[in-house]
């Protein structure tokens, strides 16, 4: 017959006290180009998980960016928070800083925005924002829900545009701050707070 235990109650098990671990760990990563978005690479690759502080723990990356992609990174053992921030139904904003070679015109702008045609299937609506430009290049943010494989690099790939450079710059309304390219840091409790209720 069991026994309730209420917060604050020792447990003991044959003499031994049982430790109950209910704390997880929060990183974030700006990550620079050059690395994978894994725990291991097959092809010998830089990972992501060397730029962590020793003793990190058991972390892994939530959701990945790609070899060429810079930016916003968040690593942790919380399973229900990374799921929550990386399903597609949780529709949760990812903001990104791009450079593409050439002009966007409104066109594109306007296709961009309402969704194009990948392997068969339209994206989602997405909020496209020029930023600047000049004779070679436009710098846009881009802010889209889903996480299909090299999207917004393909994205405009569908419209004209190569992009020649990629960096994730905000989830939801949280930024990297003044965190530097290839920097890690512990995640505050307010910030824990906002991905877990985005």
């Amino acid at each position: 017959m069991g026994e309730d235990v209420a917060a604050g109650d020792a447990v003991c098990v044959n003499g031994v006290d049982v430790v109950r671990k209910n704390v997880h760990e929060y990183y974030l990563l700006n990550k620079p180009k050059g690395y994978v978005c894994t725990v291991k690479d097959d092809k010998d690759r830089k990972t992501v998980m060397q730029l962590l502080p020793a003793g990190a723990g058991r972390v892994y990356p939530v959701g990945r960016l790609d070899y060429d992609t810079e930016g916003m990174l968040i690593l942790t053992d919380d399973g229900d928070l990374a799921f929550r921030l990386t399903h597609p139904v949780n529709e949760i904003p990812k903001t990104y800083l791009v450079k593409v070679e050439g002009a966007v015109g409104e066109a594109a702008l306007a296709k961009l925005r309402s969704g194009v045609e990948l392997d068969g299937k339209t994206t989602g609506k997405s909020r496209v924002k020029p930023i600047a430009a000049d004779k070679k290049y436009t710098r846009l943010h881009v802010t889209i829900t889903e996480g299909r494989n090299r999207q917004i690099r393909r994205m405009f790939e569908a419209v004209g545009n190569k992009v020649v450079f990629l960096k994730r710059i905000r989830i939801g309304e949280m930024g990297l701050g003044s965190l530097e390219r290839g920097k890690t840091r512990r995640l505050t409790a307010e910030e824990i707070h906002y991905l877990k209720n985005i």
